[in-house]
């Protein structure tokens, strides 16, 4: 995309809003209270450095082998405290992840799989769940142990997301559970990744995720629900599994409509993302959403539409770095808020979408059912577009699968070889 309209955009998002309704309610106190936070916060000229020795610290406690008692309350997310700091320490500082991870991912993961059902729950002896099991194979991935990979029962997995197909298309998370997009994407991720997406897995998913578009022109978690950061990931990173993002985006999304939603999502001064309309920015946003632009950037200079540049990268790193970073280490969901290990995840994704520019390349592999969302290349950010220090500089990831760049493709190519 053109430089020359970076300095626009950037003026439009530094002015005050013309809009200031002078009734007081708690969300427009909020609101006001949460600006003026960050404002306080966003340094001018030079931006803060990435604290990587503390990030790093805090992103290896889940990885030990005894978690604290204080993470008992995510007993049904054991497999996702392993995605999210693989995930993001493989982003600032994969030199840090410990050097026996590979075999403990694996056999932690392992004990999470369901006797009955064959696929991942969220701990030992719990229920098969689509989003365990996302998380549970991108762990796996991460982790490089093939042979873990080779002892996995992928037909058993299969069985499981044929299981949880829906008569409409859609995909629900367990057994009795809800029918959203989330499911959709975790199922469609899983099977790519496993090689085993099949025609009848997907019939009739890609008509079922293109109702799932409001009137505001997001993504609802299923049709005629709220439009909603996270499911607009989830939706379009569906499409990009479903088939070549370059025709089947434009086919079942309202485009113009959707990236009208995406561009009302950045706010200032603080320069994150919001998920909903009225809603407080948070940082985990920085993906949901940014990860939706990341998407759009990669298809729109080949399909010629004279697409500009509406949201600016450089606010998004301001917010990330001056205020999403914790000072104990970790990363958060706005200022006065705790570090976590979600939000340390995809603020960190959020930051690789802002250094890195991803572009989908039309034809880079054989065309079949589970290639589509690995013909993805990038190359760094243009410094008119954002200033990127070496001290804040981060790795890049495959932008629909969110794991570091090659980890996708690795694993897939794996499992082919075995067609």
């Amino acid at each position: 995309m053109a430089a020359q309209y970076i300095p626009e955009i950037n003026k439009v998002h530094n002015q005050e809003s013309p809009l200031l309704d002078s009734l007081v309610t708690e969300t427009s106190a909020a609101q006001n209270g949460t600006a003026r936070s960050c404002e306080g916060l966003i340094l001018e000229g030079q931006l803060p450095v990435l604290n990587r020795s503390a990030h790093s610290q805090f992103l290896q406690i889940p990885l030990k082998l005894a978690l604290p008692s204080a993470f008992t309350g995510l007993d049904a997310s054991k497999p996702w405290l392993i995605y999210w700091p693989l995930q993001a320490l493989s982003l600032i500082d994969p030199a840090s992840i410990p050097p026996d991870y590979s075999a403990r991912v694996s056999a932690s993961i392992f004990a999470c799989i369901s006797d009955t059902e064959g696929a991942i729950g969220g701990g030992n002896g719990q229920i098969a769940h689509l989003a365990s099991t996302y998380a549970g194979v991108n762990a796996l991935a991460i982790s490089g142990d093939t042979k873990a990979w080779q002892a996995l029962d992928r037909n058993r997995v299969y069985q499981f997301l044929m299981a949880m197909k829906c008569d409409d298309g859609g995909f629900r998370m367990h057994h009795g559970g809800e029918e959203d997009v989330r499911a959709v994407y975790c199922a469609l991720a899983t099977a790519t990744l496993l090689d085993i997406m099949t025609e009848e897995l997907v019939q009739g998913t890609i008509e079922w995720v293109s109702r799932c578009q409001t009137y505001e022109g997001g993504i609802g978690g299923a049709p005629d629900n709220e439009a909603h950061g996270g499911y607009a990931f989830c939706g379009l990173a569906s499409l990009c599994l479903l088939g070549n993002p370059l025709e089947v985006i434009p086919e079942y999304l309202d485009l113009e409509n959707f990236v009208r939603w995406l561009s009302a999502r950045q706010y200032q001064p603080e320069g994150g993302f919001s998920g909903r309309s009225n809603k407080l920015v948070d940082g985990c946003y920085s993906w949901w959403v940014g990860g939706c632009w990341a998407l759009l950037e990669g298809i729109m200079p080949s399909l010629k539409m004279g697409w500009v540049p509406l949201w600016s990268k450089a606010d998004l790193q301001k917010y990330i770095l001056c205020c999403c970073q914790s000072p104990r280490g970790g990363l958060r969901d706005k200022p006065g808020k705790s570090a976590d290990f979600y939000h340390s995840c995809y603020v960190l994704s959020g930051l690789s979408v802002v250094q890195h520019r991803y572009r989908y390349v039309d034809g880079a592999r054989e065309k079949t059912l589970s290639n589509w969302s690995l013909s993805w290349d990038y190359s760094a950010e243009d410094s008119a577009v954002v200033e990127v220090s070496v001290e804040n500089q981060i790795g890049a990831l495959n932008p629909v699968h969110v794991l570091p760049w090659g980890v996708a493709e690795k694993m897939h190519d794996f499992y082919a070889a075995y067609r």
